[in-house]
């Protein structure tokens, strides 16, 4: 069996991604200001990590309107879902050969 933690992925390695990545596997999509809520971190912060999640296929943008406002909307890919799944699959493996 190879070692699990050769399984974890870098990219999942900031809590404000797992966030994300948590938050997009429950939901069909999110909204920007949704997200920054939900993990509690600034405009700049989390823009920069949705840009990196983006930048790996992990989530889809979505930019539109409600009104006059700008609504931009994240949910996750088939790529992002596998990826991650298979980092949390890794941690679980981890965590269990721990006890």
């Amino acid at each position: 069996m190879n070692n699990p933690i050769g399984q974890l992925n870098k990219i999942f390695d900031s809590r404000i991604r797992i966030g994300i990545m948590s938050a997009l596997m429950v939901n069909e999509d999110v909204n920007f200001n949704d997200l920054k809520a939900l993990i509690d971190v600034t405009d700049g912060n989390l823009a920069t990590h949705l840009k990196t999640l983006e930048e790996n296929n992990f989530i889809k943008v979505e930019k539109g309107f409600i009104g006059r406002k700008t609504n931009t909307v994240y949910s996750i890919t088939k790529v992002g879902e596998k990826a991650f799944r298979a980092h949390i699959d890794a941690l679980e493996i981890i965590i269990k050969g721990l006890n």
